[in-house]
């Protein structure tokens, strides 16, 4: 955790939703962050060459990319760079993909400066404890969201592979991809 007494930690925000992006920005500042916002992948890379990041934030769906296509490159430029990755689509095979990458943590939109303070810190010492298990087993259409996204994966997002692996007519995947996660 950034301390008073020590030097603010430079932090890469990146977001394409503006409100939330300044929000998360000004609540990181309060915490002894000194953060650079960036809105695409573009953005973020054109940035990076400039910024000493010790941090970094980084939402999965982008404008113009993903922000996992930004964790090799923190990653080259300083192993220790501490990344948690934000996503308002959350599913564990992206989970998995971001840790797998280098993420110190994955969050799941809406998400406030509190828990993204307390992910950068859980990569401290020790891997986070697991989440102890839902009393509940995820409904049908949790598990179903979860499959459609690691098959979209496994066909490197093309939606009409996707759609004849998962034996679906594409119209009707592509209404289910257009619907929020969070009302699964």
């Amino acid at each position: 955790m950034v301390t008073c007494d020590s030097a603010p930690a430079d932090l890469l925000l990146v977001d394409d939703d503006p409100a939330f992006g300044r929000v998360l920005a000004t609540a990181l500042g309060r915490r002894g962050f000194r953060v650079t916002l960036a809105a695409s992948v573009a953005e973020a890379r054109t940035l990076l060459p400039t910024l000493a990041v010790t941090h970094a934030v980084l939402d999965l769906r982008l404008p113009d990319g993903s922000g996992l296509d930004l964790i090799p490159l923190l990653r080259e430029r300083d192993p220790h760079t501490r990344v948690v990755m934000l996503s308002g689509y959350a599913s564990i095979p992206t989970a998995i993909d971001a840790i797998k990458l280098g993420a110190t943590y994955y969050l799941a939109k809406p998400v406030d400066a509190d828990a993204v303070v307390r992910a950068f810190d859980s990569g401290n010492n020790a891997p986070p404890a697991p989440a102890p298990a839902p009393a509940e087993p995820p409904s049908v259409r949790r598990v179903e969201w979860e499959h459609i996204q690691r098959v979209l994966k496994d066909c490197d997002g093309n939606i009409s592979a996707a759609a004849r692996a998962l034996r679906m007519h594409r119209r009707t995947l592509q209404r289910k991809l257009g619907k929020r996660s969070g009302s699964l």
